[in-house]
């Protein structure tokens, strides 16, 4: 199934905007999203929101969904993933695994 997101999506694709992601962010307004591209894991440390975590590979095609991943202990990995897509927790409610992605850049 193709699934449309309507957000306003930002990128990181260089070695300290991955890493940073969105540490010491103090929210993530609705409808705003970060693609960490190449990842296939995060970290939740410096966190202040929990997050849904959209694995997917380089079709966007969504490989596992991290749901309401929490700020300071959370984790989460998909070794066969080529990126990430970060959104606020419940955000990827309608997601699913096999589902293919199709961005409306804003």
């Amino acid at each position: 199934m193709v699934i449309f997101m309507e957000i306003k999506l930002k990128t990181a694709d260089t070695f300290f905007s991955r890493f940073r992601g969105l540490m010491l962010s103090k929210r993530l307004p609705a409808g705003h999203g970060l693609l960490i591209a190449p990842c296939n894991s995060i970290h939740m440390c410096f966190m202040r929101f929990a997050i849904d975590a959209i694995f997917i590979d380089k079709d966007y095609q969504v490989i596992k969904v991290a749901r309401n991943v929490k700020p300071w202990i959370g984790l989460a990995w998909c070794w066969k993933a080529w990126g990430v897509v970060e959104v606020s927790a419940g955000e990827a409610k309608d997601i699913r695994t096999g589902d293919l992605l199709h961005y409306a850049f804003t």
